[in-house]
C-alpha cells in the first residue's frame, strides 16, 4: 500500500513502540508513514526450521538487519568473583580476559519490519507498580511520570491485540481484564523445575506470552517447537509484523517504507519540518507535521546526538545533556544441570515457567532492586544435538556420541534477571571516528557493572544453582551472565521520561520537552528497567497512550496531494 497523500505522522522504526503507535493512529484516523532502516521478512521462506542445518544459526541475518554499534572498553574481572565467570563443561572459561560483549554485537537487535520482536521469545509483562517509584520510595535511580493505573487500560488494549496468554493467578499487577487466551500448559522441564522450587519455597506459574495457546485473530496456536528465537514461520508468536503492522497495513492508512536508514532530521524553531533518509543509494526527503522516534534504546540517541547543529550544539533535544544517558542493560544468569530424568528439555514453549517472589525492589536483602527466575533451557539454545555437544558434554568420537545419547532431552536451565540502576559509567554516545554506511557515526556503548549489580547478580546466581540442586541436578554442567559478557536483549532508558526538562528527554506522553512534535516510542523512555519484566508490552502500552494524546490534538485536514 503506498499513501496517496502526505502524512499525518512519520514513526521512524517498527519494533515494538514504532508498530504499535502506528497501529494506533490508523485506527484512529491518521495518516501515518513508518520508516524501517532493515528488510522484510517473510515467515515463509526465511525462517529455516525445516532445513537440515537449521540449529547451526539463530535468527536469520539479511542485508541490513543489523545495525553497527561499538563498545568502549569494558572494566577488568576481579579475582574475587570467580564464581560469577561464564563457563561450559565442553570448552571451559569461555571468557578469559576482561568484560566484553559478546561475539559482536552484544547488544542483541533486529532491524527489520517488525524489529527485534521477530527474534524475540514473546514474553508479555506488565510492570511492576513498585518499580515506578524507585526514587520516591527507594532512594535510588528515577520515578516515572505516569502511575501504573495510567498505563493499565492500555495493557490491556495490546494485549488483546496481540492475543496474549496468560494465569488467571492474582498478582500485583492487578488487572482490569483478564488475558485473552488461557494460559500455556507447562512443559515437561518446566514442570519439573516448579515441582523443585516448591522445596525451595518459591512459587512458579506459567509466564505470561505473546504467543497463541489457541487460535486467535486468524493465526494458528502454537506447536511448541521450542525455536521462537529463530522466528516463528507459524505466525502464532506476538512479533510486530503479524499483529500491529498487519492491521495498520490493512487500514490503508499506514504505509512500512523498509530499507529506509533515516539521516537527518530538520527542523524550525521548536519544531521538526522534515526528515531525509536513504533508501536504495538514493536520498529522500518527507515532510513531517509529527515525527515519532522508535528506533531503541541505542538507534534513537544515535539520531539526537547526530543532528547536531547551531541550535542544537549538544544534539537535537538534548538541552538537558540526557540523551544517550541512564542506559539501563539486561542483568541476567543463566546456570545449566544435567538431571537423571528424560525431560525432553528441547521440547515447549521457551520461557512458560516464571517465578516473581524476588521481583519486588526490596525482595533481595542487602541490594535495591529485584529480579526474576525463569524456565530458559530452549531460551539459551538448547533445543537441538549440536548445542549439547559443543556446549554441556565432554569426551571424543564414540564416548561423545554415547554421552550425547544419554544426555540429549535430561538438561534444566534456570534463568534470571535483574535490575538495573542507573550509572555514570553506562551510557551512548557518538564513536569519534568510526561511520556507518549512511556516513553518521556508529552509537558506542559504554557499560560499567556496580556493587549493587555483582551483589544482585550473585544472588540470582546462587538461587538457580540451590533450584538445579533442589531438581536433582547431580552436576553443572555450564553457566553464563553479565559479570564477563555484555549480552543485552533489553537496553532501556537513554532518553528517559520524566516531569522535568532539566532531567530527562520526553514528558509522560513520550513528547519532546523542547520539539513540540518530536515524540519517542521506544524503551529509550524507560526511567526504570524493572526487576526482570520483559519490556515489550510496556512499549506498546506507552506507544499507544502517546497515540491517542497525539490523535486528541490533530485536527485531520482533508486529503490533499503530496508535494
Amino acid at each position: 500500500m503506498v499513501l496517496k497523500t502526505r502524512p499525518d505522522v512519520v514513526v521512524v522504526g517498527t519494533g515494538a513502540g514504532g508498530a504499535a503507535v502506528a497501529w494506533r493512529l490508523s485506527e484512529l484516523g491518521l495518516r501515518v508513514l513508518a520508516l524501517e532502516a532493515g528488510p522484510r521478512f517473510d515467515q515463509v521462506t526465511d525462517y529455516r526450521l525445516t532445513s537440515s542445518d537449521w540449529e547451526l544459526g539463530g535468527f536469520p541475518e539479511k542485508t541490513g538487519s543489523r545495525g553497527r554499534t561499538a563498545f568502549a572498553a569494558l572494566q577488568a574481572l576481579n579475582e574475587s568473583e570467580a564464581d560469577l565467570r561464564s563457563w561450559n563443561k565442553a570448552t571451559g572459561q569461555t571468557n578469559k580476559t576482561g568484560r566484553r560483549d559478546v561475539s559482536g554485537p552484544g547488544y542483541y537487535h533486529v532491524r527489520g519490519v517488525g524489529g527485534t520482536t521477530l527474534g524475540f521469545v514473546g514474553e508479555a509483562h506488565r510492570m511492576h507498580p513498585a518499580a515506578m517509584r524507585m526514587h520516591s520510595d527507594y532512594g535510588v535511580g528515577c520515578d516515572w511520570p505516569l502511575a501504573y493505573a495510567d498505563l493499565e487500560p492500555y495493557y490491556v488494549i495490546a494485549e488483546r491485540l496481540l492475543g496474549v496468554a496468560g494465569p488467571a493467578t492474582p498478582e500485583v499487577r492487578w488487572r482490569s481484564a483478564p488475558y485473552p487466551l488461557p494460559a500455556h500448559r507447562l512443559c515437561r522441564a518446566s514442570a519439573h523445575l516448579a515441582e523443585a522450587g516448591k522445596k525451595l519455597g518459591m512459587h512458579w506459574l506459567p509466564n505470561a506470552r505473546a504467543a497463541l495457546s489457541e487460535p486467535y485473530d486468524g493465526r494458528p496456536a502454537c506447536n511448541y517447537c521450542g525455536n521462537c528465537s529463530r522466528g516463528c514461520p507459524l505466525g502464532d508468536k506476538g512479533s510486530t509484523d503479524v499483529t500491529f503492522i498487519r492491521h495498520a497495513e490493512a487500514s490503508g492508512l499506514c504505509e512500512i517504507v523498509s530499507d529506509a536508514v533515516v539521516t537527518r532530521i530538520e527542523t524550525a524553531g521548536r519544531r521538526v519540518s522534515a526528515v531525509r533518509y536513504v533508501r536504495n543509494g538514493r536520498e529522500r526527503r518527507i515532510e513531517t507535521p509529527i515525527l515519532i522516534l522508535a528506533a531503541g534504546a541505542i538507534e534513537t540517541p544515535k539520531l539526537l546526538l547526530a543532528n547536531r547543529g547551531s541550535r542544537a550544539p549538544e544534539g537535537l533535544a538534548n538541552g538537558s545533556r540526557q540523551v544517550g544517558r541512564n542506559l539501563l542493560e539486561t542483568l541476567h544468569w543463566a546456570s545449566t544441570g544435567l538431571v537423571a530424568e528424560d525431560l525432553r528439555s528441547h521440547m515447549g514453549l521457551p520461557a512458560d515457567a516464571i517465578c516473581w517472589d524476588y521481583n519486588h525492589p526490596t525482595a533481595i536483602a542487602g541490594v535495591v532492586g529485584g529480579c526474576r527466575f525463569n524456565s530458559t533451557t530452549q531460551e539459551i539454545g538448547l533445543v537441538g544435538p549440536i548445542a549439547y555437544a559443543t556446549r554441556l558434554l565432554d569426551g571424543f568420537g564414540a564416548s561423545l556420541k554415547q554421552n550425547l545419547r544419554m544426555a540429549f532431552g535430561h538438561a534444566l536451565s534456570v534463568g534470571a534477571i535483574g535490575e538495573f540502576l542507573p550509572n555514570d559509567g553506562t551510557f551512548v554516545d557518538l564513536h569519534p571516528t568510526l561511520r556507518d554506511a549512511t556516513g553518521l557515526p556508529v552509537a558506542r556503548i559504554h557499560s560499567r557493572l556496580t556493587r549493587q549489580d555483582i551483589d544482585r547478580l550473585r544472588f540470582m546466581a546462587s538461587t538457580a544453582r540451590k533450584l538445579l540442586q533442589a531438581a536433582g541436578a547431580t552436576m553443572l554442567v555450564e553457566e553464563q551472565g553479565s559479570y564477563d559478557f555484555f549480552a543485552s536483549t533489553h537496553l532501556f532508558g537513554t532518553c528517559r521520561m520524566g516531569q522535568r526538562g532539566e532531567d530527562s528527554v520526553v514528558d509522560a506522553h513520550g513528547r519532546s520537552h523542547e520539539i513540540d512534535n518530536l515524540y519517542i516510542t521506544d524503551a529509550s523512555v524507560f526511567p526504570s528497567s524493572g526487576g526482570g519484566e520483559s519490556p515489550s508490552l510496556t512499549i506498546e502500552a506507552l506507544a499507544i497512550r502517546t497515540a491517542d494524546h497525539i490523535a486528541k490534538g490533530v485536527v485531520i485536514p482533508p486529503s490533499t496531494p503530496p508535494a
